[in-house]
């Protein structure tokens, strides 16, 4: 299946290279390395681009990988200097690498090339026979498998139904928000289907890891149209802060990593058909359950396959749906397509008697359960109850299982980058307590989820009918201060000045007319 082709001459090229643009552009699985010659230009991604796992999982690479695959591969086509030499897309890795390398070039095919995904995929297949499916984030056996080809499609879909659309994408953007310390939030569908890890109930450093209350995800929200926030998992936070904010937002609780009963994807189904604005949806983590409801909603309204809906929805957020949650998936295909052909031929009939219908939802429900029954109506303080975390502390779930992997491989692989500031942070002496070392980067996580958003609204970690009268402070000397102003948002973080003092910037309540009070404190 392999040669060694450290010199490829032109007849290696033709029974070795795989032609996607006739004597431009070929690939090619090779054993080794190859190197540039005067009649072709080779290039590889095998370690520039690497997926990161979360168990056996080993791809599709995620969409930002894919627009940088194109950019380089779209830039070297339309090099002058490389206009007469043949371009040779190589992988000379293991066979995960060869799976990832043959859907990101079979995927440019379908978004630049014009093909049909069977087109693109008999390509790839013309050299090598097979190559391994993809997997899911689980631990264990693989219950289901992801192929190219499904890949492909689902990509050629995203395309047709404009979710694809690299012109009006923001690579750094996608980069930033995907971070779990920056939200850990991903689009599936743009405008309609935000996915993203639960907000817990207030900020806080976790394991050396910042988390996010409800209040840090507003702005973004508020900027990019969510108006509906579907929480999947059991109440870790008061709804309130979301609703009181003028968002709507729904409870359909089941199981970490079991499947939705049909009273859940009907409730689901009939909340994002009658959303004014996009719908934020989250689990615990944010990939299991959250994908596998927006993948029910995608079959209905989009007829795409389970395979095709899954294969997107991992491009998007790698790691959604896992275990059995894709054979239910699998399941529901038919049974969802018969419904949305329903549902359009409906629509199209009311719209021919000009008759739209008002299909908003009227019901009265408050709470779904795992068996799909109304909870009856309790006492205020049986409905305001929150989730404790004791009562997982020594039984994780999946969820929490698959945040603590994202939180650390991606503060692994930060750490050869950080800020100038942040190196000075690490270098100062042991004498500065951890706590604020702690703090000063949750007010950096809440300010770069807040900044990028681009919102005028004011960050912050609380809810806002919950702010204290009074707000103390402990510099590092040590010495508590103690500010009485009414209520108080803790926005700003810790700056050091150019006259080496600290400045701490706190933004009044609205009903203060934003004054702002600011007190220095020598070192």
């Amino acid at each position: 299946m392999f040669k060694t082709v450290c010199k490829m001459t032109a007849d290696d090229v033709s029974s070795v290279c795989i032609e996607f643009i006739k004597d431009q552009l070929y690939f090619a699985i090779l054993q080794q390395k190859i190197k540039s010659t005067a009649e072709r230009h080779c290039f590889c991604i095998d370690e520039e681009l690497a997926y990161e796992n979360f168990y056996a999982d080993f791809g599709p690479l995620n969409l930002a990988m894919f627009y940088r695959f194109c950019c380089k591969l779209t830039k070297k086509l339309k090099s002058i200097t490389l206009s007469r030499k043949k371009i040779i897309f190589y992988t000379c890795g293991d066979q995960k690498k060869q799976a990832n390398a043959a859907y990101l070039i079979g995927s440019y095919a379908v978004m630049h090339l014009n093909m049909l995904p069977e087109e693109a995929y008999s390509l790839l297949v013309s050299r090598n026979s097979s190559y391994i499916p993809f997997r899911d984030a689980s631990f264990g056996t693989c219950m289901y498998n992801l192929n190219i080809l499904d890949c492909l499609r689902g990509v050629h879909k995203a395309l047709h139904y404009g979710w694809l659309d690299f012109s009006n994408f923001d690579v750094e953007e996608y980069e930033h928000y995907e971070r779990a310390e920056n939200g850990d939030l991903n689009w599936i569908i743009p405008g309609k289907f935000l996915a993203f890890s639960g907000p817990h109930p207030k900020s806080k450093i976790e394991n050396g890891y910042p988390l996010h209350a409800p209040e840090a995800y507003i702005p973004y929200f508020r900027k990019h149209n969510i108006t509906t926030i579907i929480r999947l998992n059991k109440k870790m936070y008061d709804a309130r802060r979301f609703t009181d904010s003028g968002f709507e937002h729904q409870d359909l609780f089941f199981v970490d990593g079991s499947t939705p009963n049909d009273s859940i994807v009907r409730t689901f189904l009939n909340i994002c058909e009658n959303a004014e604005g996009a719908i934020a949806v989250h689990c615990k983590a944010g990939l299991g359950r959250t994908g596998t409801l927006i993948a029910c909603y995608m079959m209905k309204h989009y007829r795409l396959t389970a395979a095709e809906a899954i294969a997107w929805i991992r491009i998007c957020r790698p790691g959604s749906i896992i275990g059995p949650q894709q054979n239910f998936v699998e399941e529901k295909q038919n049974s969802l397509w018969a419904e949305g052909d329903v549902f359009r031929e409906k629509m199209l009939n009311e719209r021919e008697n000009g008759k739209m219908a008002v299909t908003r939802i009227l019901s009265g429900v408050d709470d779904i359960t795992i068996n799909g029954s109304n909870k009856n109506r309790g006492s205020k303080k049986e409905e305001m109850e929150m989730y404790n975390d004791e009562e997982e502390r020594n039984g994780l779930t999946q969820g929490d299982k698959l945040r603590a992997l994202k939180s650390k491989r991606q503060a692994r692989s930060s750490s050869g980058s950080l800020s100038q500031e942040e190196n000075k942070m690490h270098t100062r002496s042991s004498s500065q307590s951890l706590s604020s070392l702690c703090n000063t980067r949750l007010v950096r996580s809440l300010g770069n989820l807040h900044v990028v958003a681009g919102g005028k609204d004011s960050m912050c970690c609380e809810p806002c009918d919950s702010h204290r009268q009074t707000a103390s402070v402990t510099t590092n000397l040590g010495s508590p201060i103690s500010l009485s102003m009414g209520q108080v948002h803790l926005q700003a973080s810790f700056l050091r000045s150019s006259q080496a003092k600290w400045r701490f910037g706190l933004h009044l309540h609205r009903s203060q007319k934003f004054a702002i009070c600011k007190k220095r404190y020598d070192l």
